[in-house]
């Protein structure tokens, strides 16, 4: 077998070639005999429709309501970029320090509860446990929370210089 390329497939089917593996056996077919019928019924498109639809103005007062939330629980240099027309991934970054790992995790903390008060549920979380890097995405936003050496080494204001910066509104 040196020198030749063999693909898997389950063992029992047809055209294989036996092999010492027990699950898998060796085989010369590269695609599966697998053809759809007219009884395969296709796949409701779940992303396009459960997306809430939302203004710009109200995406731009979410976002002030989570740098608030940030600003609520002593965050350090809070800063707003508005990506639209820079990326289609997302249309803000909220970006925030903490001054350690615990005030990072209480930061994220803080504005997940305050934005599931205003109605606005959190999509997905990445390093609330750890502390350092907090991702909170909101699908029309993103909030990240650093400690100050990991903002300091990725510059992710840098990153996004094209990126307009909006200013912090006051709360009343």
């Amino acid at each position: 077998m040196d020198g030749q390329v063999f693909f898997c497939r389950e063992r029992g089917k047809r055209n294989a070639i036996s092999y010492p593996s027990r699950n898998f056996t060796v085989t010369d077919k590269l695609h599966s005999t697998y053809r759809p019928t007219s009884r395969d019924k296709p796949l409701p498109n779940r992303m396009a429709t459960s997306l809430p639809s939302v203004t710009a103005r109200e995406s731009a007062q979410r976002v002030q309501r989570a740098a608030q939330a940030c600003l609520d629980m002593k965050a350090n240099d809070v800063v707003i970029l508005n990506l639209a027309g820079v990326t289609d991934m997302t249309d803000y970054f909220v970006i925030a320090s903490g001054t350690s790992d615990t005030h990072v995790r209480s930061i994220g903390e803080n504005v997940i509860a305050e934005m599931k008060k205003a109605g606005v549920n959190v999509h997905h979380t990445e390093g609330l446990q750890q502390g350092r890097w907090v991702l909170l995405d909101f699908f029309d936003f993103v909030v990240h929370i650093f400690h100050p050496t990991l903002r300091s080494f990725y510059q992710i204001e840098r990153l996004w210089s094209d990126a307009e910066t909006v200013a912090l509104e006051p709360q009343e």
